[in-house]
């Protein structure tokens, strides 16, 4: 299922894959500053660098003059990722300041996210956030005391909620309260957790728990089930295979191709069967590589992002 897009985000997106001027989509070499976020496993991730103009005698008065990002996300990773690259760079902040740039601004500059995107465009904020510990451990700046509710800790070893995307209960709590989540469709919209597989949606200690604890027993209301096939009657089984081919093919050309090129990498595209897309990865994507699951996740994500959201990619 396609997704509405602003024409800003779909500007930012396929400039930043076409590698125009001005973007951003890269790795700064000795960065002054540098953070990951994400798991690879779900095809999530995404990896922050930024240098500092050094002051001489503060450095919490450093200023960011250059940021970067590589991502294995989607559309909205891409085009957030870009919002706060240009954020950062065009109003000089610190890195201090950069923290305070919330996930509102980098949705308002896009000109709006679908709902069920938002939690792409948390990506990038939460990789800054580690890039800017990263500085401030390298400049010794006491980040914990001036800015005492940036400093989560190591939130990756507590208890896990949600188990199909690995996102502990710290992060959750922590991000319920920042984003103002109060349902447990807010929370997978914000943060995928819960997108999967849904048992963690009621069970002790769960989302609804976590909510129920931070916000207060809500009362509930009573909701008409949609019918099952909401949604997808413009998906693929409203296609022709020939007509899902050319859609497939368009997105390979345009899109996936480029972001493989960038790594190294290539596809050949075997075969369309229904909704699995059997592809052969060459190059630096090529089967045994190290790059060779991120690259099949990165084409999975792509088609499910352009042309529909139940596409399966099959590497051969």
């Amino acid at each position: 299922m396609p997704w509405d897009y602003s024409e800003k985000v779909l500007k930012l997106f396929m400039d930043a894959v076409k590698g125009e001027a001005g973007t951003h989509m890269g790795e700064l070499k000795n960065p002054d500053g540098f953070g990951e976020h994400g798991s690879i496993v779900c095809g999530d991730t995404l990896r922050f660098t930024f240098l500092v103009k050094r002051h001489p005698t503060d450095p919490t008065r450093d200023i960011i003059t250059a940021a970067r990002y590589k991502t294995f996300g989607c559309t909205s990773a891409i085009a957030a990722s870009e919002a706060l690259c240009t954020l950062l760079e065009e109003q000089h902040k610190t890195p201090l300041e950069a923290l305070r740039v919330t996930n509102q601004e980098l949705i308002t500059f896009l000109g709006g996210l679908p709902e069920q995107k938002i939690h792409c465009s948390v990506m990038g904020a939460e990789a800054l956030q580690k890039a800017v510990a990263d500085w401030a451990g390298k400049r010794g700046v006491d980040l914990e005391a001036l800015m005492p509710e940036m400093a989560h800790g190591d939130e990756d070893e507590g208890r896990i909620v949600c188990k199909c995307f690995a996102v502990t209960e710290p992060y959750l709590r922590r991000k319920i309260r920042e984003l103002s989540l109060k349902s447990i469709a807010e929370i997978t919209n914000a943060l995928k957790a819960g997108g999967g597989c849904t048992a963690c949606h009621h069970a002790p200690g769960g989302l609804q728990d976590l909510l129920d604890e931070i916000w207060g027993v809500q009362p509930q209301t009573v909701v008409a089930a949609a019918p099952a096939a909401a949604g997808k009657a413009q998906g693929a089984e409203g296609l022709s295979p020939y007509r899902l081919g050319r859609q497939i093919e368009a997105v390979i050309v345009k899109s996936i191709r480029p972001l493989l090129h960038d790594e190294g990498g290539d596809l050949e595209l075997i075969d369309i069967k229904g909704l699995l897309v059997y592809c052969r990865l060459t190059g630096a994507c090529s089967e045994g590589s190290a790059a060779a699951q991120p690259c099949k996740l990165l084409v999975e994500r792509q088609l499910k992002e352009q042309v529909d959201d139940r596409l399966q990619v099959i590497a051969v």
